[in-house]
Formats: C-alpha cells, structure tokens, sequence
C-alpha cells in the first residue's frame, strides 16, 4: 500500500511514517521544513527515514495548490495521513494568517487530491482544542463542539466539517483524530515538555500557566502512533444510527466519515508533570507562576470509548515511564550530561 503522509519530518508524521515503512508500506513523505521551530530538529527526525528504499520525500507546502495537484497525480497514494498543519495555539493569536493558509487552503489541497485520485481512506489531525469551552469531563466526540477559543482550534474544527462535506458528496471516507497533548522523544520543541526541561537544564525559570491549576491528558508518542495506524486499516461507512433529531456529531448518517478522541485517557496534574521532570532531570525547577494565557483551557480528558470500540485502542504507557524517556532522549541528543 502506498500512503501520503504529510508532515513527514514532524514529531507525529516521522514516527507514523518510521511506522508504516517498518511494516512494508511504501510512504510518500511530505514536509515543507517550515522554521516555526528547530529546522535541524526536523532535519534529524527525516534523517532516519531518508535512506528507506520505500520513502520518496516531496519538499513542498500543502497550500501550493498546483504542487499539490501534480503530487497526487503522480504519486497516486491509496490512503493519506495528513499530520502537516500549522500547529499551536499561542502562536495563532499574532500569526493567524498562517492558519488560514496551511490549516484551510492547504486542507482543501488535500480534499481535492483525494478526490482526483479516488484515495481509499483520508485520516486527518484535528484536536483537543476544538473542545473550545465545553466543561462536561472526558471531552466527548458525541458532544457538539461550536465555541472554539483560539483561531488553530476554529480551523481544526473547519477541518471536520470539511471532511465532512467531502465524505457526503463524493464518499470519500474520513476519518479526523482529535489529539490529546502529545510528547514524548524527538517532540515538538514550542510544547510544554521541552520548554521546561530546556529551561531546568539552563537554570531558568519555567512559565506555569494558571498558577499551576491545569490538567491535561498527556498522551505518549507510541500510543498515538499506534492509534494513527489502526485508524488507517479501518474505513469508515455509513451509520444509520447517527441520525435523528440530535445527530452524533462523531459520526454521519450519509457518509463514510468517523471522528475519534485519541489520548490516554488518564489526566495528569501539571504540577506533578513539573515533579515528574524534576525527579528525572535531579533538579528543581525555579517556577514563574502566571494567569491562564488567552486561547487555553485549564484541563482536557480524553472520552476514548469510540476508538476502543472500533480499533481496540490501548494506550498504556504511564506518564512516569513516558517522561523517563523523552528525558533520556533529550540528554542524548543534545549532549546534556
């Protein structure tokens, strides 16, 4: 099987792409190596695929539309993972146009090639964030999702929505995964985890947002992984039960189309995500407590019932064992001892 993956050379698209490649799929890796963070850090992540007989790279942005077209047709991939957008939500309160670009027009790209080439499955990121200022705990697929409180959550909610459209009226199966606070080895550098074991190690102070009263569902990298895959086996149809007077907003009663929650399920106090740093770093962090920042929420659980159900989604991987490793990769691959 052939798959696109866009966002090769980011945190989850590299480990999705090591993934398939692993178990024979051939991966067509998409990445326009974007400077929103540590361009040598993607560099190295593609380092590790660049070599698979299996992996053709394509060094282009998802909103170039005629690059995009000519990518799908020629390349002609089954099933695509789109993993490549503008992430964060801090960054969408001074940047928004360029969620407006990656994150709509470059999805649109991504519709309009899977339609051209009549792909047998597009799953899609989308996120927690679209859970906006919805307070019923776990955050549920089943529940409307119309207050987003960030533009990167009101695109993601785009996304779905879109998806949607695509799935009604040309039955091109979708499936979008709301993601729960990714981390773990090779992560994202703007992310929580990094900044504060950068900041411990340099001996600076770590900005605690909300004086420290948030929650998240922390959910580590193998999990996701694991999850993304088992997704991409399984196409979407039709549900008949959907339906009604209260629609499941989860899933449609016209079209092949799915949306899952995939976290861990198990919330974790950030304070005790700061000691958890502490103990394996064997130093105390020096903590700048501050107000909630415009755009965040102060906690996010993760319903993942659905994705049990379907997929039989399993992520088992302890914060404490979770945190041990993203901190032995961290010293390895930046020579801290």
């Amino acid at each position: 099987m052939k798959v696109l993956v866009t966002g090769s050379a980011g945190f989850i698209g590299n480990e999705v792409c090591r993934k398939l490649l692993d178990r024979g799929d051939a991966v067509v890796g998409l990445d326009n190596l974007n400077d929103y963070y540590d361009v040598n850090l993607k560099k190295a992540r593609l380092a590790r695929i660049a070599d698979h007989p299996n992996f053709t790279e394509a060094r282009i942005s998802l909103e170039d539309r005629a690059a995009m077209a000519d990518l799908f047709a020629s390349q002609r991939p089954d099933r695509v993972i789109n993993l490549a957008a503008q992430a964060g939500v801090r960054y969408s309160l001074t940047n928004p146009h360029s969620y407006v670009d990656s994150n709509l027009v470059g999805f649109m790209n991504i519709l309009e090639g899977c339609r051209a080439v009549e792909a047998e499955h597009l799953v899609y990121a989308s996120s927690s964030s679209v859970y906006g200022t919805n307070t019923r705990m776990p955050f549920s697929v089943h529940d409307a999702v119309d207050h987003p409180i960030s533009l990167y959550a009101a695109s993601k909610k785009a996304n779905e929505l879109m998806a949607h459209t695509y799935s009604h009226l040309f039955g091109l199966p979708t499936t979008g995964l709301r993601f729960f606070t990714v981390y773990g080895p090779w992560g994202r550098p703007d992310m929580a985890l990094f900044l504060f074991t950068k900041g411990i190690l340099e001996g600076r102070p770590i900005d605690v947002f909300n004086q420290g009263q948030m929650q998240r569902d922390f959910t580590y990298i193998d999990d996701i992984v694991g999850g993304v895959i088992a997704v991409l086996d399984t196409i979407p149809e039709p549900d008949p039960e959907a339906g009604g007077d209260e629609p499941d907003p989860g899933a449609s009663v016209t079209a092949p189309y799915r949306l899952y929650n995939i976290g861990n399920n198990r919330p974790v106090e950030l304070m005790r995500y700061i000691e958890l740093l502490e103990e394996n770093l064997g130093r105390k962090a020096e903590k700048n407590m501050l107000p909630m920042q415009p755009g965040d929420v102060a906690a996010t659980w993760a319903d993942v019932d659905a994705l049990i159900e379907r997929v039989n989604y399993r992520p088992n991987t302890p914060v404490e064992e979770g945190i041990a490793r993203f901190v032995a990769w961290y010293k390895d691959f930046y020579g801290v001892a």
